[in-house]
C-alpha cells in the first residue's frame, strides 16, 4: 500500500550571502501532503531509446546493451531519494527512477546495484559502475576523479529533537554540542568547518559524531545521544514527515556559503559517457518526464531546468 506522508520540504533558491547560506529561501516548516508509494510494484518511468542521444554513446557501452547504476544505499538508505521497498530488497526512490530513465533514452538495460557510500566511488573508479546515482554533490575536489551532470538542487537541513528549541543560522549555534553527519560526505566537510571556526571563535568545541546509518542517527537523536543532524534536505524532511519526533531548525546549500549546491549523476572522468548522460536528461527534462518522476517523490522544487556538465561545485578549501 502506498505511504501517505506529509513532507516539511525546504526551498531550494540559492542562499543569501549575508548569512552565510544558512537559510535556503522559503519556509521550511511548509507541509505538502504527498503519497508515497514504496511497495516494490513502482511502475517506474522508462521512455522510449531515443536514437539520436544514444548515438554519443561509446560504441564498446552501447554494444554492451547494460547500464550499471551505483547507489550508495546499503542499510536503511535515505528515502526518499533511495532506499528498500517494503520487500526489503527492492531498490527504489528517485535516485533510482532517475537513473533507469537516462537508461531507457540510451537504449540500455538498467542495471541497480546497492552498496555502501565507500564502495560506490570505489565501484566508479574501478569501472564496475557506469553511473553514480545517489544524491552526489558536485564538489572541486571530485571533480578530478570524476565527471558530473546534474539533475538535482543540493539543500542540506540541520535536524533536530521536536521542541529542541534552537535555530541553526551560524557556526556559533552549534558551540558545544554532539553533531552527527554522513563519513566522507560534503556535509561533513561543510561542518568540519562550521566546527573549525567555532574553535577558532574560543568557543565551546564541536562533537562531531558518525553512525553507518540514518536509522541509527535518528535514534541516537531521539534519545538525545547527538543534538543535531547534518543532512540531506529530502532526507530530513522525510524523517520529520514519517515521525513526528525531530525538525529541521535550518537550512544550507551543500556548496557552501557562496554558492547553490547541485547534485549529479557522477561518472569515472574522461571516460566518454558523460555528454550521453547529459543528453538524455536533458530530453528527460524536455518531455516532462522528469517533471514526473520529482514529484513522484515531493521534490519538484528541487527541479533544474537543463543538464550543467562539470559546473562549479563546493570549494576545494573554505574562502
Amino acid at each position: 500500500m502506498p505511504l501517505v506522508v506529509a513532507l516539511s520540504l525546504t526551498a531550494c533558491a540559492a542562499p543569501e550571502e549575508e548569512n552565510r547560506g544558512a537559510a535556503a529561501a522559503g519556509d521550511p516548516s511548509a507541509v505538502a501532503a504527498v503519497s508515497i508509494n514504496d511497495s516494490p510494484d513502482q511502475n517506474r518511468i522508462i521512455p522510449a531509446k531515443d536514437d539520436t542521444v544514444a548515438a554519443l554513446l561509446p560504441p564498446e557501452k552501447a554494444t554492451a546493451g547494460k547500464l550499471v547504476i551505483g547507489v550508495g544505499a546499503a542499510g536503511a538508505g535515505f528515502p526518499p531519494l533511495a532506499f528498500a521497498a517494503t520487500d526489503n530488497k527492492t531498490l527504489i526512490g528517485n535516485e533510482p527512477d532517475v537513473a533507469v530513465a537516462i537508461a531507457g533514452i540510451l537504449g540500455l538495460e538498467p542495471v541497480l546495484e546497492n552498496t555502501s557510500w565507500e564502495n560506490l566511488f570505489i565501484g566508479l573508479d574501478s569501472g564496475r559502475f557506469d553511473l553514480g546515482a545517489s544524491n552526489i554533490t558536485v564538489t572541486e575536489e571530485r571533480k578530478l576523479k570524476y565527471d558530473f551532470v546534474t539533475y538535482r538542487l543540493d539543500n542540506l537541513a540541520w535536524l533536530a529533537k521536536k521542541g529542541a528549541g534552537v535555530t541553526i543560522t551560524e557556526p556559533a549555534d552549534i558551540a558545544g554540542k554532539k553533531v552527527a553527519v554522513g563519513s566522507g560526505t560534503n556535509q561533513e566537510k561543510i561542518l568540519v568547518e562550521w566546527a573549525e571556526e567555532v574553535k577558532r571563535a574560543g568557543l565551546p568545541e564541536v562533537e562531531i559524531k558518525y553512525y553507518q546509518t540514518n536509522q541509527a542517527t535518528f535514534l541516537a537523536l531521539g534519545s538525545g545521544q547527538i543534538d543535531l543532524y547534518l543532512g540531506p534536505s529530502p532526507a530530513a524532511a522525510y524523517q520529520v514527515a514519517t515521525t513526528g519526533t525531530s525538525e529541521i531548525v535550518g537550512t544550507y546549500s551543500g556548496a557552501g556559503a557562496d554558492l547553490q549546491g547541485k547534485i549529479a549523476l557522477t561518472t569515472k572522468k574522461d571516460n566518454g559517457l558523460i555528454e550521453a548522460y547529459a543528453a538524455a536528461l536533458d530530453k528527460l527534462i524536455e518531455s516532462g518526464d522528469y517533471a514526473k518522476i520529482l514529484q513522484r517523490w515531493n521534490l519538484t522544487n528541487e527541479a533544474v531546468d537543463k543538464a550543467e556538465v562539470n559546473p562549479p561545485g563546493l570549494p576545494l578549501e573554505a574562502k
